[in-house]
C-alpha cells in the first residue's frame, strides 16, 4: 500500500468512527448516514476545515460491517473488559473506536493486525489522552488474539 492510500484509509477509519457515533446517537438510517458522509464529509471542506480524501469503499465496509455484526462485536468486546465494566460504561466515542477496530480485525484479514491496532490508537489520540489510547491498544490486542 502506498502512502496516499494509507492516508486515505486512515481518513476512512476516522470518518467511520464519526459515522458510527452519529448513527448511535441520532439513530440515523444507515443509507442516509452513508449518503451524508459521501456527499458532505469525505474529502470535503466544511467551515474552512478540509477533510482528507478517504477510501470510500473501505469507509463503507467498516460502517456497514459494524452495523451488520454489532451484536457479535459487542459480545467479543464485553469479554475483554475488566470485571465490573460494561460497554454501557464506555465513552460513546471510545465504544465506536473499539467496534470499528474489532470489525476490521474480524473481517479484514487483508489488513495486518499491527496496522489495525496502530491506526485505531491514532484515532483514539484524536479524541482522548494517552491513557485511553493505551486502553484501545490493549483491548484491540486482546480481540486480535481471539480472532486472528
Amino acid at each position: 500500500m502506498n502512502a496516499i492510500s494509507g492516508k486515505a484509509r486512515a481518513a476512512s477509519r476516522l470518518a467511520a468512527v464519526q459515522a458510527l457515533y452519529q448513527a448511535d446517537m441520532e439513530k440515523t438510517a444507515l443509507h442516509l448516514l452513508l449518503d451524508e458522509f459521501h456527499q458532505h464529509r469525505l474529502g470535503a471542506e466544511i467551515e474552512e476545515v478540509e477533510y482528507l480524501k478517504a477510501d470510500v469503499a473501505f469507509f463503507d465496509d467498516v460502517v456497514k460491517g459494524v452495523d451488520a455484526r454489532r451484536n457479535e462485536i459487542d459480545l467479543l468486546l464485553s469479554a475483554k473488559l475488566a470485571k465490573g465494566w460494561s460497554l454501557a460504561r464506555l465513552d460513546k466515542t471510545m465504544l465506536q473506536i473499539l467496534r470499528a477496530g474489532s470489525y476490521e480485525l474480524m473481517a479484514r484479514k487483508d489488513v495486518p493486525v499491527a496496522t489495525v491496532i496502530t491506526e485505531y490508537v491514532d484515532v483514539a489520540h484524536a479524541f482522548f489522552e494517552e491513557r485511553e489510547a493505551k486502553f484501545v491498544n490493549g483491548v484491540l490486542d486482546a480481540v486480535a488474539k481471539d480472532v486472528r
